[in-house]
C-alpha cells in the first residue's frame, strides 16, 4: 500500500513495514497540547461531555513543559481518516489555546510483558 510523503504517510508506511495490519481498528492516540493548565481542563471537560467514542487523559508533559491532553479513538488507520480526525482536534484544541502534536499507536513489542512481577526470580525452568 503507498502512503502520500508527508508525516502522516510515513508513519503509516512504518506502521505497515511493522507488520502491523492497517485494516484492522487499533487505539490511536491524538495529542494536544496547551500551555495554561485551564484551558487544557476545559477542552477535557468539553470531550468528556461530548459524544466523543474514545478515552480522553491529561497530563502534565515535563518534557515539554506542557498540559498534554491525549483523545484514544479506536478506529481503522486510514490516511484520510487520520488527518480528518488531526484536521478536526487541531481545530477543536484551538477554541482553548491548543494544538495537535501528532499522532500514534501503542504497539506490543516483543518481551513487553505488562503483568510482571520485578520480584521474579528468572531460572533455566521459566518458560515465559
Amino acid at each position: 500500500m503507498q502512503f502520500p510523503d508527508d508525516d502522516n504517510g510515513k508513519m503509516l508506511a512504518a506502521m505497515q513495514e511493522a507488520g502491523i495490519d492497517l485494516s484492522q481498528a487499533l487505539d490511536v492516540d491524538y495529542f494536544l497540547l496547551f500551555e495554561d493548565q485551564r484551558d487544557a481542563e476545559s477542552a477535557l471537560q468539553e470531550l468528556t461531555e461530548s459524544d466523543l467514542s474514545g478515552e480522553v487523559e491529561l497530563h502534565l508533559n515535563d518534557e515539554l513543559g506542557k498540559w498534554e491532553l491525549i483523545v484514544c479513538l479506536n478506529m481503522v488507520p486510514e490516511y484520510d481518516a487520520i488527518v480528518a480526525q488531526e484536521i478536526a482536534l487541531n481545530e477543536f484544541a484551538g477554541e482553548f489555546g491548543g494544538a495537535t502534536d501528532g499522532w500514534g499507536v501503542m504497539q506490543h513489542q516483543e518481551g513487553d510483558d505488562e503483568f510482571a512481577d520485578d520480584d521474579h526470580e528468572h531460572s533455566d525452568s521459566c518458560n515465559h
